[in-house]
């Protein structure tokens, strides 16, 4: 039983993988510099539902691409600054594969927004932060942080 646990744990990593690494070889998204703040027409008093999946045109695109390539493992998600990507899991996501799943969420967000640290947030499907994953551009490692 645990060898088929660990090579289904494997296996969904390395599809996720897989496709975030075609879809964004595939997508020729160009990326557009990073805007140091929001947009003045932002309303930060928004309810979360109503908030746009991307801060700018690249943001919001990847934002999307992230939701639909996801084959329902992410519900939902944002992309703020060209560096902070947030993801909301599905209950399809067992805590075991959440890590696997974020090191593979900043695989495909380093792609589209290169040379730069990067974080990437995962959220439980209650919208509760359970992982913090930083990515620093120079070392090229990945640092994980559970929620607390």
């Amino acid at each position: 039983m645990n060898l088929s646990h660990r090579v289904r744990q494997s296996l969904t990593a390395l599809v996720l993988v897989l496709v975030l690494a075609f879809t964004t070889a595939c997508s020729g998204t160009a990326t557009k510099s990073p805007q140091a703040n929001y947009p003045s027409s932002v309303d930060r008093s928004i309810d979360y539902g109503q908030i746009a999946r991307g801060d700018s045109a690249s943001a919001q695109e990847f934002g999307n691409w992230v939701v639909e390539t996801s084959k329902g493992l992410i519900k939902d998600a944002f992309v703020r600054d060209n560096n902070k990507l947030g993801a909301v899991i599905s209950s399809q996501v067992r805590p075991n594969e959440v890590k696997a799943l974020a090191q593979s969420l900043a695989q495909g967000f380093r792609k589209n927004f290169p040379n730069q640290d990067l974080t990437v947030l995962m959220y439980a499907p209650n919208k509760e932060l359970i992982l913090t994953a930083r990515y620093d551009a120079q070392s090229k490692q990945i640092e994980y942080q559970a929620a607390s």
